[in-house]
């Protein structure tokens, strides 16, 4: 048996990341990867924090993450307590008669009766090691969960705000249009203009109107989606908005090394936990084919009345001692293993995946932070250009010195500029919301679950 034990070969609990040595794409300048945790309260937006809360307080994917940590704690107990003793009080009154010696009369008695299994091998010890891993990967996953709830909420925000600010843009252009609609319509007339472009006057003017009504359409589905996030009334929501003033999100700075930010993800977290678990179930497998040994006993007191008359018997009993040895399962054990072993090849498979998917999106959402910030000022310089364009040739026009057909193509190219400018802010609002969740939200191994998650 002792032979046996050391027999037992699992594979590693903890296995290699392979985190690249280095950041490809340029990392941000400023900010503070410490203070994620409070990197929403610090945006100065508290509309938005008040939103982030209401959705995580209704959220179903948090109240889902709060079930498996209770479930696992119950595994956890319960696979630990399999490891003591277990002690049960039986009591029980009889009366019986007898054809012998042995007069009628009651007997009862009660005792303490103790069994345990002796965990040679250690596959109670693997169960027990393996219930506290995915304990440790439910509460890292209710962070999860919070944070993802809270990026989901705040890109739901900022892409209302963005479309109301395009909505804006819309109702001035359609106002822009109508009026020279109407300009025209009365050049028209007076016989200035051809009727032609009368036609194409009113054909701009109701697209404008068309742009506005889709862009409204937009917005108010982006309100009912934050109802739906959030669990607001609609018009409370409504009015909320109205008297907040959106901001811009802060700057994150993230670790110089991918294996120091990598630390900060939950779901990393969580995948190299399982792969820990299922390297103790590998190893519960295997002690499974060796023998099991347990003990039992118990002390009890019995009492046998007669005739008036009381006798007191005390009993104890130490075993016994008994050994089960495999002997023959037409392979079911070792299948067993095969299986475990098979569950962890895909644990370490799925870790190294999640590595890999960690450090992509945190790639991405640098790059996409480093291209808006370049973007943006030259986003505002054809802005500007665009404008001034339109406000030139607009009153070239109304002094009959350029065509409709001018004054409509520096209308949209205006349009498609203001329209990018709102698009990039969005943009890289996402990106920082996006960097805000790759770098794990500020979420830490050590970070100790809410009591509402623990009930």
């Amino acid at each position: 048996m002792a032979l046996g034990g050391c027999a037992l070969n699992a594979p590693p609990a903890k296995v290699d990341a392979a985190a690249p040595p280095q950041w490809q794409a340029p990392l941000p300048h400023n900010g503070n990867l410490t203070d994620l945790n409070n990197w929403w309260q610090n945006q100065g937006d508290p509309l938005l924090v008040q939103l982030i809360d209401s959705a995580q307080a209704a959220s179903p994917t948090l109240a889902s993450a709060r079930s498996r940590i209770a479930q696992s704690r119950a595994e956890r107990v319960a696979a630990g307590a399999a490891l003591a003793p277990s002690l049960d009080v039986a009591g029980s009154v009889a009366r019986q008669n007898q054809q012998s010696s042995i007069p009628t009369g009651t007997t009862s008695q009660v005792a303490l009766q103790a069994s345990w299994e002796i965990d040679i091998f250690g596959a109670g010890r693997a169960a027990r090691n393996a219930a506290e891993a995915r304990f440790n990967s439910a509460n890292a996953g209710w962070h999860e969960a919070r944070v993802s709830v809270a990026a989901e909420t705040a890109n739901q925000y900022y892409g209302l705000r963005a479309c109301e600010q395009l909505l804006k843009v819309a109702v001035q252009d359609a106002g822009s249009r109508a009026y020279t609609a109407r300009l025209t319509e009365l050049s028209s007339k007076a016989g200035f203009l051809s009727p032609s472009d009368s036609a194409l006057a009113r054909a701009s003017a109701a697209d404008g109107r068309s742009r506005a009504s889709a862009q409204r359409a937009a917005c108010d589905i982006g309100v009912k989606s934050l109802v739906a996030l959030t669990a607001i009334a609609e018009p409370e929501l409504r009015a909320k908005l109205a008297a907040a003033t959106a901001v811009p999100a802060p700057a994150i700075a993230i670790a110089v090394l991918p294996a120091q930010t990598l630390s900060q993800r939950p779901d990393v977290y969580t995948a190299e936990q399982e792969v820990a678990a299922a390297s103790f179930e590998v190893r519960g497998a295997q002690a499974q084919r060796y023998p099991r040994l347990s003990l039992s006993g118990s002390v009890g007191a019995a009492n046998f009345h007669s005739g008036g008359e009381n006798t007191q018997l005390d009993t104890w009993t130490l075993g016994p001692l008994a050994i089960s040895v495999p002997v023959f399962d037409a392979g079911r054990r070792r299948a067993n293993v095969d299986a475990a072993q098979a569950r962890y090849e895909l644990a370490v498979s799925q870790y190294r995946g999640s590595v890999r998917k960690a450090v992509a999106e945190v790639e991405q959402a640098l790059v996409t932070l480093n291209s808006t910030g370049e973007r943006a000022s030259d986003a505002e310089i054809s802005l500007q250009g665009y404008r001034t364009a339109f406000t030139a040739i607009e009153d070239r026009y109304k002094n009959g010195l350029a065509s409709l057909l001018e004054l409509e193509d520096a209308r949209r190219s205006r349009l498609a500029a203001e329209n990018n400018v709102v698009s990039l802010q969005q943009e890289r609002s996402n990106a920082w919301v996006a960097l805000y969740r790759a770098a794990g939200g500020g979420w830490t191994a050590s970070a100790v679950v809410p009591a509402q998650a623990n009930n």
